[in-house]
């Protein structure tokens, strides 16, 4: 008999036997239990490697061009083209854009700083805890500073900053000190030709972006990984911090979180900007182009270039990195003293009549 048929029939068999037969026929009919598969393996959580987007990279090469083409104009003028030619240099970078490649730089410069990149990327293994985490970053920057390894990292920011700050104050010290010694040269006491088209052009280069060297670039985007590091140890300071500070090191952090790459570009660019920054550099310009539109003699662009291309930009970073020259200092010092020292009490009346 077959199952089939048995189990059409199954009341020819009565009683208890044919139910358990039922069962059983039931049974082997069903054929094997099937086999139930093992639960899949836990997916590993991604970890993201450090990365900032190489728009970010870029606008720290094209600031680091500008420091190394403007620190390098020479005091040693022999004519006036080679003044026209330093106002063109000089005058090459659009303020916003310069402030930019400064955070930006400062950023690259934080992550050299091994504490502080371990301090952020022991939250990157949980998903959630770091989206979390990136996004208090990007409402305020200043949530980056309290990661360890924070006060190594913003050591080094104020380092690299300050350097270049103060090479474009000493170069602009020379080049404005040169503004006196070359009135020795009959040419340099000759009339600017077309001042007019020289303003012009100093204003025009001034609102143009620029662009980094391809080497730099690289060197930058390797440091940013580890491949190539740059810059010394710096000493670690304390907060409070200025706010380019704490934007270099909010960068930084989004970075070793995984979060400044280019899907996350609409979030950091906003970080690569500081107001009061951004006032000092754009009265820079504002001061120059005055200068400009004034001098007129090629030992008056001389002074131009000197103080305010190199010396007012060179002072505006340094200031965003909460830096003072030694100079500058100085010179603060001895007006506060003389403020502070009370005028010598007038003579009295009759004092006055005895000298008569």
């Amino acid at each position: 008999m077959t199952c089939a048929t048995f189990l059409r029939h199954p009341l020819r068999h009565p009683g208890r036997l044919a139910a358990l037969a039922l069962a059983a026929l039931v049974a082997a009919c069903a054929g094997p239990a099937p086999q139930v598969p093992p639960p899949p393996p836990p997916v590993a959580a991604v970890i993201p490697p450090v990365s900032l987007s190489p728009q970010v990279v870029e606008q720290a090469s094209a600031y680091r061009a500008y420091v190394i083409q403007a620190s390098g104009i020479s005091p040693a003028f022999a004519d006036g083209g080679g003044v026209a030619q330093a106002v063109r240099t000089g005058s090459a970078y659009e303020p916003k854009q310069l402030l930019r490649g400064a955070i930006a730089y400062g950023a690259v410069a934080a992550l050299q700083d091994a504490a502080f990149v371990a301090g952020v990327r022991k939250f990157v293994s949980d998903p959630d805890q770091r989206r979390t985490i990136a996004y208090e970053i990007m409402k305020d920057p200043a949530y980056a500073v309290g990661f360890s390894g924070s006060a190594g990292a913003a050591g080094r920011v104020v380092a690299a900053l300050a350097d270049d700050g103060q090479r474009l104050l000493d170069t602009g010290r020379s080049v404005k000190q040169a503004a006196y010694d070359v009135q020795h040269a009959a040419w340099s006491k000759a009339d600017v030709q077309d001042r007019e088209t020289r303003l012009a052009l100093a204003k025009q280069l001034s609102a143009t972006a620029t662009l980094g060297e391809l080497a730099e670039t690289a060197r930058l985007q390797r440091a940013v990984t580890g491949g190539a590091p740059f810059g010394q140890a710096a000493q670690a300071l304390s907060p409070p911090y200025p706010p380019v500070v704490i934007r270099s090191l909010a960068v930084a952090a989004l970075a070793a979180l995984g979060y400044a790459d280019d899907a996350s570009l609409a979030q950091v660019m906003p970080i690569l900007s500081e107001v009061n920054s951004a006032q000092c550099l754009n009265m820079s310009k504002l001061n120059l182009y005055q200068c400009l539109a004034v001098a007129k003699p090629h030992y008056e662009d001389v002074f131009c270039v000197g103080q305010h291309i190199l010396m007012d930009t060179g002072r505006c970073l340094m200031k965003g990195a909460g830096v003072i020259d030694a100079l500058d200092a100085k010179a603060l010092a001895v007006a506060q003293a003389a403020a502070l020292t009370p005028p010598p009490a007038p003579k009295s009346a009759r004092s006055r009549s005895k000298k008569r």
